[in-house]
């Protein structure tokens, strides 16, 4: 049982991999669309960050389900050409390069979102089975609690029981990774569920 992918892909081909995904990763589809829609700046709107949930603070609800998909899609795309280009090693690189990239985006100065959608589209595009539960697991976090963040953490959570349970193994330390900057970007929603003062999603 291994919980590291074998490394079968020339080294100099990862690192172009690995850059591309990154780039690809860091376009931010929030700041884009409500940019576009003549809805100002996500990043001066609620809690400032760039992602779905806070897009929809803007009101409009076609914007937030697109920013959801763009940026879940950014991730499966750069973890499918990764894949058909070289081999699981790379997909697994270009998962966390493009997740690394939504949350550092080099065209934001480094100041990204918090990578849930990003995070979704990379397991559902590396194990599809994990990365539906994973999504099933965000919904009914959310139904139950309406808490967003709550959802995330959740979520991002399960994926390593799933993955222990299902497969593959060899993405184990990859998802362990990607939980524990989910969690990292969102120390501040953990202080506040602590204190019962973090928002609920709005109806």
């Amino acid at each position: 049982m291994t919980v590291l992918p074998e490394i079968t892909t020339q080294p100099l081909l990862l690192v172009a991999i690995g850059l591309g995904a990154y780039l690809l990763g860091s376009i931010p589809f929030g700041v884009v669309i409500t940019r576009a829609l003549g809805l100002g700046d996500v990043r001066k709107i609620g809690s400032g960050n760039i992602g779905a949930t806070n897009v929809l603070r803007t009101g409009n609800k076609g914007a937030a389900a697109a920013t959801l998909l763009l940026d879940a899609g950014k991730g499966a795309v750069a973890v499918l050409i990764a894949r058909a280009i070289a081999g699981e090693d790379a997909a697994q690189l270009a998962a966390l390069a493009s997740f690394l990239g939504h949350l550092f985006p080099v065209w934001l100065g480094f100041k990204g979102g918090k990578g849930v959608a990003t995070f979704l589209g990379t397991m559902l595009a590396l194990a599809w089975p994990v990365g539906l539960l994973c999504c099933a697991t965000w919904l009914v976090i959310a139904r139950v609690t309406r808490i967003s963040s709550a959802s995330a953490l959740v979520a991002s959570l399960a994926a390593t029981p799933f993955l222990w349970g299902l497969g593959p193994r060899s993405m184990i330390v990859l998802a362990l990774a990607l939980a524990g900057l989910v969690w990292l970007r969102h120390r501040a929603n953990i202080e506040r569920l602590l204190a019962g003062t973090e928002p609920r999603i709005s109806r």
